[in-house]
């Protein structure tokens, strides 16, 4: 069910973005990177649909969903508003195998990607007159026995299989690492996830997306190469309860 908390004051949301890409100017300036290279994807799980028609009018395109039940009424209300910017929905969260057929149908991009089954159903249950998905593949750098995701070991074969179905576009890779407060310390995961897809890149893959990077650590993320940083916070302020 969609939250239906009071609704957010525009400017703030508004503000808050401007907020994150200057941020996001920074840290590109500060790694020699150009700014227009990485995306900002607004996590709007637990936010009321009036939170993210707010960032669609302030300009925010791409927002990011981690489950189906509250994703659907906001793709359905957001797509039935007239805005200048469509939305384009990003799937965060953990893919139950029946979840698989609406995934498929109402998302661009799936950037939880960890298992070949899975694989199989969105290329299968993705529709003929879409595009296929775009899918990166979560890699649970640190191996957390708490997280989704392939381990670094893994992450070849599971390309392979995707790389080959049709339905799918095999886009780049995702990890959620353990949080860490250090600057130095943030930047380790992302670079071991970075090292990863240069690899995969030198065995013929060509991935060109780096999804790493929240409202704590999108400087270090930035820095290692980040091209899609998952913002929810530093955007929307705290979830509603």
């Amino acid at each position: 069910m969609v939250p239906t908390s009071s609704t957010p004051n525009v400017k703030t949301i508004a503000e808050r973005l401007t907020d994150v890409r200057i941020r996001i100017e920074n840290a590109a300036a500060n790694a020699g990177r150009d700014a227009s290279e990485i995306g900002l994807i607004a996590v709007s799980k637990k936010q009321p649909t009036a939170a993210l028609e707010a960032a669609l009018t302030a300009g925010q395109c791409d927002f990011g969903e981690n489950y189906l039940q509250e994703a659907l009424p906001k793709t359905e209300a957001l797509t039935a508003t007239t805005q200048t910017v469509s939305p384009i929905w990003h799937f965060i969260g953990d893919i139950q195998s029946n979840k698989t057929a609406d995934i498929a149908a109402h998302f661009d991009w799936v950037h939880t990607l960890d298992r070949a089954k899975i694989a199989r159903r969105l290329s299968e249950q993705r529709p003929s007159n879409a595009l296929p998905l775009e899918v990166c593949i979560q890699v649970n750098i640190d191996q957390e026995a708490s997280k989704s995701g392939v381990s670094p070991d893994q992450c070849a074969e599971l390309a392979t299989i995707v790389a080959n179905l049709p339905g799918l576009r095999l886009r780049g890779l995702m990890t959620l690492p353990e949080p860490r407060n250090d600057f130095a310390a943030q930047r380790v995961p992302f670079a071991e996830l970075a090292r990863l897809r240069n690899e995969l890149n030198g065995a013929g893959h060509i991935l060109d997306v780096l999804s790493m990077g929240m409202s704590a650590d999108l400087e270090a993320a930035v820095a290692e190469g980040a091209t899609h940083l998952r913002i929810g916070s530093a955007v929307f302020g705290s979830r509603p309860e």
